[in-house]
């Protein structure tokens, strides 16, 4: 598994939109100057969290983004998952991206792999969006 900065940014946008959900809606350029992100990058990732159903949003000047479900309710396994695909080190091992790879001919480095995706699934699974705030 390698977080790509769809991830990342996606990550660091519910965060703060989580830790300023009492002040109403976010706008996007407060995110945007917090952590040095490109505007149109992030929208197009707040985008993809919206019809996803994480966030929801409201146009306008008193408009933006908040959640959409409890940061409690929000693993971060989902996140990466949605914005990168598998947790697995290879797509072999994957329970939700699985294919066929050459690596399955050697059982003993897929049973490794398989140990590796477990623990990081499970740790990441169990890490909600509002351990983070």
């Amino acid at each position: 598994m390698k977080l790509t900065t769809k991830s990342e940014y996606s990550i660091l946008a519910l965060i703060y939109i989580s830790r300023h959900e009492k002040e109403g809606f976010i706008k996007i350029e407060d995110i945007c100057s917090k952590y040095d992100i490109s505007k149109k990058y992030l929208e197009q990732l707040l985008l993809i969290l919206k019809q996803s159903r994480y966030i929801k949003t409201k146009r306008g000047s008193s408009g933006g983004y908040r959640l959409a479900i409890p940061a409690a309710k929000i693993n971060i396994a989902e996140i990466i998952r949605l914005m990168d695909g598998a947790l697995a080190p290879t797509e072999s091992v994957s329970t939700y991206f699985f294919s066929h790879t050459p690596l399955e001919k050697e059982k003993k480095i897929m049973g490794v792999f398989k140990e590796i995706r477990d623990y990081v699934s499970n740790r990441l699974e169990k890490l909600k969006l509002s351990d983070l705030i």
